[in-house]
């Protein structure tokens, strides 16, 4: 699973006092987790993008291209 290179957006919601966390390579997953701390957040992100690839893999979908950035 770690080979995957999917992006993870991670950003505050004063609105929810929390860091959201968000697929953006995955259509309709705008915000798919949360953590009270930033750690939490990063570490709930993982699980939630592993599970997602499994959930595409077991209904037979194909994963989305990740966005990847070459950076020089």
């Amino acid at each position: 699973m770690n080979k995957l290179k999917y992006q993870m957006v991670i950003q505050w919601s004063e609105e929810d006092n929390c860091f959201l966390v968000g697929f953006p390579d995955f259509p309709g997953q705008r915000w798919r987790t949360h953590g009270d701390t930033y750690k939490l957040a990063v570490a709930n992100g993982i699980e939630a993008s592993e599970s997602l690839v499994i959930a595409y893999e077991t209904t037979g979908e194909l994963l989305p291209e990740p966005t990847v950035y070459n950076v020089a």
